[in-house]
């Protein structure tokens, strides 16, 4: 096993000892911004070296700024994995240019694709399959490509509620990750209900979807933060566990942790070794230094290091 690069908290002061969710949080991922990443001093002090590090593009944001903020997380040991958003894209040379960017200042070699929360595209890509078919990202050699899930729909693809276009889609990703050589992973949206994320993630597989899954959960944070974002993210059924935590008075003021529904899951997986949903990825939406300090606490500083690839 390799070092982890990080301050150990002592046995006695850990939330929990539960095997099932120190196993299910191996290899967790992280979501960072780069304003977000600024004022981390040290993130070897939270994060596990090799731990793979999502750094989300939101529009507006400098390419420059995101190439800088993947190369300090390279430079301290991290698995870069920066968002190409299509819709922010203009034209293939400017994704030609963001790869080369990426790759000669940081060593990057895999992405997060997905279509982008802008409603009018800057130039002619609108999802992140026109990003595949380029073929841009095979040329670098990026060995590891992951795409959006969406465990209670999208309103944005499906205007009428249904899965249709969110199944087509995940159908022709299917088709691309079989013809070609790329590691792929459905990175999805949070969610904080077990037993929807189980039925989805099921019925993927019984659907011929065999990408494997890397679970979308919030971390810690304020109730209100976590209404607000989910609200404004699309979060469905599961938001309901949020509001009936806000109509509890003894646990208004207290923050929101994902302790249930990470032992819910981790339960199902231990039960079921073949689940196809493999990693947590965490949406620090209450801090990265809070997110960090609750995986350390609950396991997640027994992880392994992340497959760089």
């Amino acid at each position: 096993m390799a070092l982890l690069k990080f301050k150990k908290r002592d046995a006695a002061s850990a939330v929990t000892s539960n095997p099932q969710v120190e196993a299910f949080l191996t290899d967790y991922s992280i979501e960072v911004m780069p304003r977000t990443a600024e004022k981390v001093d040290n993130f070897r002090d939270l994060l596990p070296e090799g731990t793979r590090v999502y750094i989300a593009h939101i529009e507006g944001t400098p390419i420059a700024d995101m190439v800088a903020t993947a190369k300090r997380l390279a430079a301290d040991g991290y698995a870069v994995m920066p968002h190409f958003p299509a819709r922010i894209i203009k034209d293939a040379a400017t994704l030609e240019n963001w790869i080369a960017m990426y790759q000669g200042e940081a060593g990057v070699n895999q992405a997060l694709l997905l279509a982008g929360g802008v409603a009018t595209p800057h130039g002619e890509f609108h999802s992140s399959m026109q990003l595949m078919e380029t073929g841009l990202f095979d040329k670098a050699g990026f060995k590891r490509l992951h795409v959006a899930g969406h465990p209670e729909g999208n309103r944005d693809i499906d205007p009428d509620g249904s899965d249709k276009n969110v199944m087509d889609a995940l159908r022709w990703k299917q088709g691309f990750a079989e013809r070609t050589d790329a590691e792929m992973a459905l990175a999805t949206q949070f969610a904080f209900d077990a037993k929807p994320i189980i039925a989805w993630a099921d019925a993927l597989r019984d659907a011929g979807i065999t990408i494997p899954v890397h679970i979308g959960i919030a971390g810690p944070a304020k109730l209100q933060t976590l209404i607000k974002f989910a609200i404004a993210c699309g979060v469905g059924p599961s938001l309901k566990v949020l509001q009936k935590r806000a109509m509890d008075v003894t646990k208004l003021l207290l923050p929101y942790e994902p302790t249930e529904v990470i032992a819910e899951l981790a339960a199902h997986k231990a039960a079921n070794p073949d689940f196809n949903i493999t990693n947590v990825h965490f949406f620090p939406l209450g801090g990265i230094k809070t997110n960090a300090n609750w995986a350390i606490e609950n396991g997640g500083a027994s992880a392994q290091p992340a497959n760089t690839i």
